[in-house]
């Protein structure tokens, strides 16, 4: 008696298995694309507690942030190259492994020095984490109904993940402490990989691209000439030899990155894409975006703690109308795409956002940093602008160039966006901490006169006070004086903080409206004539 054959699977189960694998491919890719997101805000939230906590001084809390994301900036590109070459999911396992790892230093950091080394290689697994994890989304979903959903789905995950991360990092932090912050990513890698082996396939590119490695050396370094300028500007002063001279080598660097990009074949940026005018006001509104928006996810949960009080997990609740918005207005930026150039939709996000930033501002200098519901919608406003910029400048910068440019402008995108977190952080930053020092060189000898004490006039104990309010640490600072001031300079300092940060909050609203008239005039002007063609 014959033995039956086994049944061969109709079309509709193959289709089903392929979507099944499909699925599990676009949320493996997606997951490690999240963890960047996650990382980022959840320290966040818990980088209040590492100053106070490692004694960190305010360059030490900047370089957290700037470590990370400079090498995060300078890798990304050359990391899709990589992963190109010698295998996307290889690569993609490789920077998962080195994340974690990086993670586990983070987590065991003595130090805060210790810490931003460690910060940096996390920075360098995150790299080469995010960029074959977006290419192998791209590789494996083809059709553009499928790519189209891939990449909707992917911008969910990205969205709900922007949402929970202040809400997750102030749940670590007020329970397991600041070091789980970094230690949670282990488990969560060790799962990621096991799922990259048992799911992704591999996959190179046909055509590869030689690395272009004077061009990483040249922008890399240009770029932490700028970032140490900034950090250590406002201790040193901006007048001092040191800062000009690291100004000066980042200028010459970046002029040097130039003339090399243009006489390279196969560059890391292809500079020559700026000659289009809409192209350049589209990146250009992707820069203000990270700088003026998309940044404050670090700076936010700093003001909320130090500036009014907050815990850490009421930082993390109390930043859900900005992490909100940010999730919900990129839907409305689609509706708005319906009825206006893609250029308007971009001035009206960076008119937002300055807004938002103004309206931050005068919440922290009028002293009503308790008052919620004001906090409440600068913060909403603030993130709404952000949330329309989210959803359009990548979609602006694609429609500027052609078809066959669009893996080197979506690189140049990318690596404006992490500059402009970069260079926007640090310069905030600067701005933070120099109000901090005008408004505590007026309050502290103020309190002492209140308390006629004498003898503890000197500048020098000044300014360390200053030092340690501008890094959040307030217990060291209030050390620096007898315990029996310890409420008036308190409140002192925690005045000093909100103006400092009032400085800040200007700056980058100011910044925003630059922007929004900058784009309006290079994207707007050559809207124009196409306008006219079009109705003629």
């Amino acid at each position: 008696m014959a033995t039956p054959s086994p049944a061969k699977p109709t079309g509709t189960a193959e289709a089903g298995a392929a979507t099944t694998g499909s699925l599990a491919l676009l949320l493996t890719a997606s997951t490690g694309c999240a963890m960047t997101v996650l990382d980022t805000n959840v320290v966040g939230v818990v980088l209040p507690t590492i100053s106070a906590q490692l004694h960190a001084s305010f360059a030490d809390v900047q370089w957290v942030i700037g470590a990370y994301v400079l090498c995060f900036a300078a890798l990304l590109l050359p990391a899709g190259s990589i992963a190109d070459r010698f295998g996307r999911r290889r690569v993609f396992l490789c920077g998962i492994a080195g994340f974690a790892l990086a993670s586990l230093a983070c987590g065991l950091a003595p130090t805060a020095q210790w810490l931003y080394l460690a910060r940096a290689a996390q920075g360098v697994g995150a790299a080469f984490l995010l960029a074959p994890a977006l290419a192998i989304i791209g590789h494996g979903f083809h059709e553009k109904e499928a790519r189209a959903r891939a990449w909707g789905l992917w911008g969910a995950v990205m969205g709900l993940t922007m949402v929970l991360s202040p809400l997750i990092g102030g749940i670590i932090g007020d329970t397991l402490g600041w070091r789980w912050a970094f230690h949670v990513n282990a488990p969560i890698c060790a799962a990621l990989a096991f799922a990259v082996v048992r799911i992704v396939p591999e996959s190179k590119a046909e055509v590869q691209r030689p690395v272009d490695v004077p061009g990483i050396a040249l922008f890399a370094s240009a770029m932490f000439c700028v970032t140490w300028a900034f950090i250590v500007g406002p201790a040193q002063g901006w007048s001092s030899p040191g800062i000009l001279l690291r100004i000066a080598a980042g200028v010459v660097l970046f002029v040097i990155f130039a003339k090399v990009e243009r006489a390279r074949q196969h560059p890391m940026l292809d500079l020559s894409l700026f000659r289009s005018w809409p192209f350049a006001g589209a990146t250009l509104a992707m820069f203000s975006y990270a700088a003026c928006a998309q940044v404050m996810a670090s700076l936010l949960p700093q003001f909320l703690q130090n500036a009014r009080g907050e815990s850490v997990l009421g930082a993390g609740v109390a930043m859900l109308p900005f992490a909100l918005a940010m999730l919900l207005l990129p839907q409305v930026g689609k509706r708005l795409a319906a009825r206006l150039p893609s250029y308007r939709i971009l001035v009206i996000g960076l008119g937002l956002t300055g807004v938002g930033n103004v309206a931050m501002s005068y919440v922290s200098s009028q002293g009503i940093a308790h008052s919620g519901l004001p906090l409440m919608l600068a913060m909403f406003v603030l993130g709404s602008g952000g949330g329309l910029l989210n959803g359009e400048t990548q979609k602006a910068i694609m429609g500027t160039i052609a078809r066959e440019r669009a893996g080197m402008a979506s690189g140049i995108s990318t690596t404006f966006r992490f500059s402009g977190i970069l260079l926007g952080y640090t310069a905030l930053g600067a701005v933070l901490t120099a109000g901090v020092h005008r408004s505590v060189a007026t309050a502290v000898p103020q309190v002492l006169r209140t308390a006629q004490v004498n003898g503890l006039h000197d500048v020098a104990t000044r300014l360390d006070f200053a030092d340690a309010i501008s890094a959040g640490d307030f217990a060291q600072a209030l050390h620096l004086y007898p315990p029996a001031l310890a409420t008036p300079l308190l409140d002192a300092g925690r005045m000093a903080y909100r103006h400092g940060f009032s400085g800040a909050f200007l700056a980058a609203g100011a910044f925003a409206f630059l922007c929004a008239f900058a784009v309006q005039m290079s994207m707007g002007r050559a809207a124009q004539p196409e306008a006219l063609a079009n109705a003629n």
